[in-house]
C-alpha cells in the first residue's frame, strides 16, 4: 500500500514508495539539478534567501518518516546536510519569516503527535521546540505573510479541517486567523500580491481546480480563476506576475496579467507531494513520489523567461 492513500481516495498514513524513478520523455524547458542524495517524498521546505531548507519526509515502502535537514544551494547546485529534526516527521508543512524556517504538523514516531512545531534560525543555527499547533494536522500547507505564520486545512483523525491558524513569533502563540471556504488537505498554498491563494488539493473523493483568495486585511476569501486541470499534493511557487503549480505530468502557470492559466512544459519526471521554488530565474522541484508510488530524489531546473 502507498503511504498516504489520498491517491486512493483516502487520507491515511500507510506505508511508502518503493525504489526507482519514472521519467518522461518530453524534456522541453526542463533539465537536472543535483539530486538529493536521499529519496524523500512528503517533505516540509521553505526558502531563505537565495537558499532552500528541506526538513524531513519519508521513504520506502514502510512510510518511514524522517529527521533529516539539508540545504539547497541552487547558485552552487549542491546540497548540505544540517542537525537533523528533533524528531522524524513526514507529511508536515513549512514556511520562512526572515531568516528562521517553521516546521509545522506532520506525522511521525516518538513525541510526535501532529501538533509540534519547531523553528530553526539559519543565521543561529540550531531547533528549538515552539508553541503547539492548537490542532493535529498533516497534509495541510504554511505560508508566511508579513510577520505571521499561517497553517492551513490539513486532515487529522480521519478528518478534513477548514481551520487557519495564524502563529506569532515575538508572541510564541496561535490563533485562530479565518477558516477555509470549504474542509479540504492536500492542497498548494502561497503569499502572492499581499494575499495567500490556496490552489486545487482534495475534498473528500473530490480531486479539485479551485483558488481560493484571502485578504487578510478584510478577513475575507474569494473564488479566484480555477485551474484548467486538478491537482493534489502539489508544488507551488511564485514568479513576479505568475505562479507555477506542478503535479506528476501537469505543469500550469498562471498571468496575473491576463488573469489566466497556461499549460507549461511537462517535467522529465513525474511526481506528486513534491515541493517547487523559484531561485535566481530559474523554478526547481524537489523530491516527490512518482506515478509509479517510488520516492524520488531529482531535483529539477526550469530557467524563467
Amino acid at each position: 500500500m502507498r503511504a498516504l492513500a489520498l491517491l486512493a481516495g483516502l487520507a491515511v498514513l500507510a506505508t511508502g514508495c518503493g525504489g526507482g524513478e519514472e521519467a518522461s520523455s518530453d524534456e522541453d524547458g526542463w533539465e537536472r539539478a543535483r539530486s538529493m542524495s536521499q529519496r524523500r517524498s512528503y517533505i516540509a521546505a521553505a526558502q531563505v534567501g537565495e537558499l532552500v531548507y528541506a526538513a524531513g519526509g519519508m521513504v520506502g515502502e514502510s512510510g518511514r518518516p524522517l529527521a533529516t535537514f539539508q540545504r539547497f544551494d541552487p547558485a552552487a547546485d549542491s546540497w548540505t546536510g544540517l542537525q537533523r529534526l528533533p524528531e522524524p516527521v513526514s507529511a508536515a508543512a513549512a514556511a520562512a519569516v526572515g531568516s528562521t524556517m517553521y516546521v509545522t504538523g506532520g506525522q511521525g514516531l516518538g513525541r510526535v503527535t501532529g501538533r509540534q512545531a519547531w523553528a530553526y534560525d539559519t543565521e543561529r543555527p540550531g531547533w528549538r521546540e515552539l508553541a503547539a499547533l492548537p490542532e493535529p494536522r498533516f497534509n495541510h500547507s504554511a505560508v508566511a505573510l508579513g510577520d505571521r505564520v499561517y497553517v492551513l486545512g490539513g486532515y487529522s483523525f480521519g478528518v478534513e479541517h477548514d481551520e487557519v491558524f495564524a502563529y506569532d513569533p515575538g508572541a510564541d502563540r496561535w490563533s485562530l486567523a479565518t477558516r477555509l471556504p470549504r474542509p479540504m488537505h492536500a492542497f498548494g498554498a502561497v503569499a502572492f500580491r499581499g494575499e495567500i491563494w490556496v490552489i486545487g488539493g482534495r475534498h473528500e473523493e473530490e480531486l479539485l481546480r479551485e483558488v481560493w483568495i484571502f485578504d487578510p486585511g478584510s478577513g475575507e476569501w474569494r473564488e479566484g480563476p480555477a485551474m484548467p486541470k486538478p491537482m493534489e499534493l502539489l508544488g507551488a511557487a511564485v514568479a513576479g506576475d505568475e505562479i507555477h503549480v506542478v503535479w506528476e505530468s501537469v505543469y500550469q502557470i498562471y498571468d496575473a496579467g491576463t488573469g489566466r492559466w497556461r499549460q507549461g512544459p511537462r517535467p522529465l519526471v513525474s511526481r506528486h507531494a513534491l515541493e517547487a521554488f523559484v531561485v535566481g530565474g530559474g523554478l526547481y522541484t524537489i523530491g516527490g513520489c512518482t506515478t509509479a508510488l517510488v520516492d524520488s530524489p531529482v531535483v529539477e531546473r526550469r530557467e524563467l523567461p
